[in-house]
């Protein structure tokens, strides 16, 4: 359905510096010290925007705080849990006495619940309660403590609060463990819910659900041997993403040009959704 354009919600200007501009906003991202978190925080950064890193890795996170300022961008960083909600909510409301305040934040942390069930693991009789806790704690509990402290401190108006799930969590995927896959559909519906909620306030909500992007996530996993080789032949590009191939949608979904866009799920994939059987 479509309806004329008031003044209100006519965009400044169609050129790419202005619907893309990110400059002089405040971001935090979590899980930023490595992967896809990472790319999110220095495609944010190089583009103008005060960005605080998250992660609860402390080498790993003054590394990457280091790296980007290094290159004279504006970040800091934040030791926390994401399953802390405490520590979360402590970080969220940092970020808005920083500058103008808080208004994009990409819940991003998360781990694996290690291989599936085609490789012979992971199945059911296999069940480590364990791990199943782990990975919801963190993929879960930890994201619903992040969007909520988010909830709390973006700014009313033009906000944006992008979550990362995984294709793994739209559909069944045997290469995956169970927490994870279930954990990310989880994720996704939990993101879509927050969205009708914060609608009213100017705060939109949406989902980037990546396929295999090479990232630490899987790093602990035991038995990684020949994983890479599977998830390679799962896509249709027949390779695995470089975490920097995630700048362009994670640009879109903070920035004004996003400003009509809730409650919607971004994949990713290199086409493994549309190779599935």
């Amino acid at each position: 359905m479509t309806a004329t354009m008031t003044t209100t919600t006519r965009p400044e200007s169609s050129r790419p510096d202005v619907l893309f501009a990110v400059a002089g906003r405040g971001a935090v991202v979590t899980g930023a010290a490595s992967g896809l978190g990472f790319a999110m925080a220095r495609v944010l950064a190089r583009n103008g925007a005060r960005v605080l890193l998250v992660d609860a890795v402390p080498e790993t996170l003054d590394a990457a705080r280091a790296e980007l300022a290094a290159e004279g961008l504006d970040v800091r960083s934040a030791c926390a849990d994401v399953r802390d909600a405490d520590a979360m909510d402590a970080v969220m409301r940092d970020a808005a006495a920083w500058g103008s305040g808080l208004d994009i934040v990409f819940a991003n942390a998360g781990i694996s619940a290690g291989l599936g069930q085609r490789f012979g693991v992971g199945r059911l009789a296999e069940f480590d309660p364990q791990r199943w806790s782990e990975v919801l704690d963190v993929n879960l509990t930890g994201l619903m403590n992040t969007v909520r402290a988010a909830a709390e401190h973006v700014n009313d108006g033009d906000g944006r609060i992008i979550v990362t799930s995984s294709v793994a969590g739209l559909g069944p995927d045997p290469l995956v463990g169970y927490a994870y896959s279930s954990s990310k559909a989880a994720v996704t519906l939990f993101a879509q819910n927050a969205a009708a909620e914060l609608a009213p306030r100017g705060i939109n909500v949406n989902v980037i659900a990546p396929g295999s992007f090479l990232t630490a996530i899987g790093a602990r996993n035991p038995g990684n041997t020949g994983m890479i080789d599977a998830l390679t032949r799962a896509t249709a590009t027949k390779r695995i993403a470089d975490p920097a191939e995630i700048e362009g949608l994670a640009l879109l979904l903070a920035s004004p040009a996003a400003r009509h866009i809730t409650g919607a799920v971004f994949v990713i994939d290199g086409g493994v959704m549309v190779t599935r059987n």
